[in-house]
């Protein structure tokens, strides 16, 4: 086999075979592939396609170009990937009450992502937290806690590695088979029995539309369990942020708020949802609905929040977190509130613009090399339906520069529309795709 003539294949509309694409991914993780024609195979792939066959064979085939894991535990190994929003912090509550639920949750998480926040970013505002452990140091700890929120080691899915940064160069991001074989190739290397997808749709997703949502979410499906991991997938609303805060310690308070508070909110619903049908295609509860009742309860008592602070300390984390989180979190020195001008409902959120302008703050990544500042983001943001009156506050800004306080304070006001007259607010849910 070579390189050209697989690209050949692609060109002519015809799909290579099984073992064609697990020639070209061991030749994307190897280097034995140039970028030159790493560049000519994901164009080909954006545009002409791989149908679900070759779909799930170039997804097994990144998976396979390194280690997969295997592990020998005492239940389910179980996982759940999102992909993308704006205060979605889901994985910080989910994780250690799936593990409280009795499974084990080897979560591979990443950085943030243009306008939405990243979950290792998150965690690495706890201080003394490392999310960069060895694979010996991952099943420890999964032995000892039951979950782990960490990065892929660069023995996970290399192929992937290489090929998601010439797409990125060569406007192929938006391929639906590649962004599949992505988020999957990685996903699968961990072994999970079991894996949800939370597919976002709305203004702060990268899928705008339900269509849009629901062709990716089939897509990642279907691949998922032609793989052989029980896979479902609920697409939920991200027409305005999930939690009432975004930026990285910002949002861990509205995480230790929900696994110490035991209050309903968002949040807390759409992550009793996921692990619900979680617990259930994992064989440890009758239906989803028991499942979802399981995950309520532990989050609501606190033993969901004692787990968080085992699985902290076990990654550097302070030893008295749960008992004390906000003594921890850093703040910062520019607070800023940002009012409504009129009198109305909040009848729309525009959730990238949000995002961006915590990005503009420091809080998130304009180019790989920048380093990211922990405290800054926005807190307290009004929900859809919410009525305001001139001089309701809609946001609480948290800078580091009154400058930057200012124009993020600009950029609030102009992505949330006030209304005349209230506008009905999107179900959390809205739509499941079952295994």
């Amino acid at each position: 086999m070579d390189a050209r003539s697989i690209i050949a294949k692609l060109r002519r509309r015809e799909v290579p075979d099984a073992s064609e694409l697990a020639w070209f991914a061991q030749g994307l993780a190897d280097g034995s592939v140039s970028d030159a024609q790493a560049g000519a195979f994901a164009m080909a792939v954006c545009m002409g396609g791989l149908g679900p066959e070759g779909r799930a064979a170039l997804t097994l085939a990144m998976r396979d170009s390194g280690e997969v894991l295997t592990w020998d535990l005492g239940g389910p190994v179980i996982d759940k990937h999102s992909t993308g929003g704006v205060g979605d912090c889901v994985s910080l509550v989910l994780a250690p009450a799936l593990a409280e639920c009795g499974a084990y949750v080897p979560m591979i998480s990443g950085r943030g992502l243009g306008h939405t926040g990243g979950t290792l970013d998150k965690l690495e505002a706890i201080p003394g937290v490392s999310t960069q452990i060895s694979q010996d140091r991952l099943a420890q700890i999964l032995a000892e806690t039951g979950a782990a929120i960490v990065g892929a080691t660069a023995q996970i899915a290399p192929a992937d590695k290489r090929l998601y940064a010439i797409r990125d160069v060569t406007a192929t991001v938006e391929s639906l088979d590649l962004i599949t074989a992505s988020i999957l190739s990685k996903k699968l290397a961990a072994s999970p029995d079991a894996l949800v997808l939370d597919v976002k749709v709305g203004s702060g997703a990268f899928m705008k539309t339900l269509d849009e949502a629901r062709k990716l979410a089939q897509a990642l499906t279907e691949t998922a369990n032609t793989a052989g991991c029980r896979t479902s997938a609920l697409i939920t609303d991200m027409n305005q942020p999930l939690a009432p805060a975004l930026g990285n310690a910002l949002e861990i308070a509205e995480v230790m708020k929900v696994l110490t508070g035991g209050q309903p909110s968002p949040l807390a619903e759409i992550s009793a949802e996921l692990g619900g049908v979680l617990l259930s295609d994992a064989g440890m509860v009758g239906d989803a609905q028991a499942g979802q009742d399981m995950i309520a309860e532990v989050i609501r008592d606190g033993r969901a929040a004692e787990r968080f602070g085992r699985m902290m300390a076990a990654v550097g984390g302070p030893l008295g977190l749960v008992e004390d989180w906000a003594r921890y979190l850093p703040e910062a020195s520019v607070i800023l509130e940002v009012t409504a001008q009129d009198e109305g409902y909040v009848s729309a959120m525009d959730g990238e613009a949000l995002g961006l302008a915590v990005v503009a703050l420091g809080g998130g990544r304009q180019v790989e090399s920048d380093v990211i500042d922990p405290a800054v983001g926005l807190s307290g943001l009004v929900r859809l339906g919410d009525k305001v009156s001139a001089g309701t506050p809609m946001a609480v800004v948290h800078a580091a520069r009154e400058d930057a306080a200012q124009r993020a304070a600009q950029a609030v006001r102009a992505a949330i529309t006030i209304g005349p007259t209230p506008v009905p607010v999107p179900d959390l849910v809205q739509e499941r795709i079952l295994a």
